[in-house]
């Protein structure tokens, strides 16, 4: 199915609008002109570990080679992996040259060490050139430089079993209240209302549920302000988050800090939990003759005055500032940019990403039409608690949310303390 290009682009447009474009801070280094690139392969290190997803990366890397203007290396590294050796990966002697990662803040914060290569040719590319103005600039620099190429974007939302939804006799919430009575329904049929999976690697998983509540109660613009430490985590507004949380933590999976995300989704999956707040990356580790049975709905509206905020984060790719293949890199992103390699990746994976390229097909499925109208109904994007602050805010969000999933009576000290900790990070 072909993109509906005035949605696509009101969508980009808006995402743009709702402040989660702006430009990257910094510096970013370019290989000098007239340097020669060393020969081989491109290392691509991926973060991409989820079965069907490693498995379109493969094909992705195949296809590339099969064009014949060059070759790339696949390393793929578990997600929590990637993450914390990030840093590593690019101030090494000798760096990976591509990367899977995201735009905005969290390349900000690469992009100021003078670790991100300038991508300005690859931005000159036809492809490239459709992008709109909102994708151009999430993946601009303050210099005006490029230093990103995205290729996807997807959306969060509460997943459910189809099958199992009409087994227990219940339907989608239409409201916090209609939520609350579905949660009732459910726990009275011994079934465990909402997975987790903020156990393992997967604490973050947490912060979409902290995200969700803050662009609910308190907005979108609030909730970016406060991850760019314009506001203070203890400050009345946020404790409200946490109050409407604590009515809905009787329902939680009360192993949901001992098991990972992957353990909570096939507990979803096999009918142990009604639904999760998961992006629909997790359909990347899910049985393929499961996907049609997989549906989502809106979380739910707390305050009808606030403007309806969903998290659509982007995904795509980077390059080391130090790589010695400056020439191969571009001609990877190149292609990477093109309908034909997202459509490569879309149809390898689960299907349920939707592709930059405005010439690009989707999976056309159900559930992405679905997304696709979910986004665009938005009034304002937020990405994630990580790409919207930085990752090195993510693990002050991880620990203050995980003692407050243990301990919720608690709250009051649990945001001193996370105030404190974000403080050092935001002054650093």
């Amino acid at each position: 199915m072909t993109i509906h290009q005035p949605g696509r682009r009101r969508f980009l447009a808006g995402l743009g609008a709702a402040g989660t474009t702006a430009l990257l801070s910094g510096c970013v280094t370019s290989t000098p002109s007239g340097t020669t690139s060393s020969k081989g392969a491109v290392t691509l290190q991926s973060n991409l570990s989820a079965p069907q997803a490693k498995a379109a990366m493969t094909d992705l890397v195949a296809a590339y080679a099969k064009q014949g203007s060059g070759r790339a290396s696949l390393n793929t590294v578990a997600a929590e992996t990637f993450r914390t050796q990030l840093p590593t990966y690019l101030t090494s002697a000798n760096p990976p040259d591509v990367y899977t990662w995201y735009p905005g803040s969290v390349a900000e914060a690469y992009s100021s060490k003078d670790l991100l290569l300038d991508l300005d040719d690859v931005w000159a590319s036809p492809d490239l050139g459709q992008y709109s103005k909102a994708l151009n600039t999430l993946c601009t620099a303050s210099s005006g430089k490029k230093v990103f190429v995205p290729t996807t974007y997807y959306w969060w939302g509460m997943f459910y079993r189809k099958s199992n939804f009409a087994k227990w006799g219940v339907s989608e919430p239409k409201s916090w209240d209609d939520f609350l009575d579905l949660c009732d329904k459910l726990k009275s049929k011994g079934i465990t209302p909402i997975g987790l999976g903020a156990g393992g690697n997967t604490a973050w998983v947490a912060s979409a549920w902290f995200d969700y509540l803050d662009i609910r109660i308190n907005g979108a613009a609030y909730h970016r302000e406060l991850l760019a430490g314009k506001h203070r985590f203890d400050d009345p507004e946020v404790r409200r988050v946490f109050d409407r949380w604590q009515e809905v933590l009787p329902y939680f999976d009360p192993n949901g800090t001992a098991v990972a995300f992957q353990d909570a989704t096939t507990s979803l999956l096999n009918g142990r939990s009604g639904m999760m707040l998961i992006g629909t990356f997790f359909a990347d580790a899910a049985p393929k003759d499961a996907l049609d049975d997989i549906d989502f709905f809106r979380f739910p509206v707390i305050d009808p005055k606030v403007p309806l905020a969903e998290e659509a984060p982007t995904d795509g790719y980077f390059a080391s500032a130090r790589t010695g293949r400056r020439d191969q890199v571009v001609d990877l992103l190149r292609y990477l940019a093109t309908a034909e390699a997202q459509e490569i990746y879309i149809k390898g994976s689960s299907g349920t990403a939707l592709p930059c390229n405005p010439d690009a097909k989707d999976s056309g499925t159900a559930l992405v039409k679905k997304g696709r109208a979910h986004i665009e109904a938005a009034a304002e994007i937020t990405q994630f608690f990580n790409r919207d602050s930085s990752d090195a805010l993510q693990p002050t969000a991880d620990t203050a949310l995980t003692k407050f999933l243990a301990k919720p009576k608690e709250i009051g000290a649990i945001l001193t303390d996370w105030q404190r900790d974000a403080q050092k990070i935001w002054k650093a």
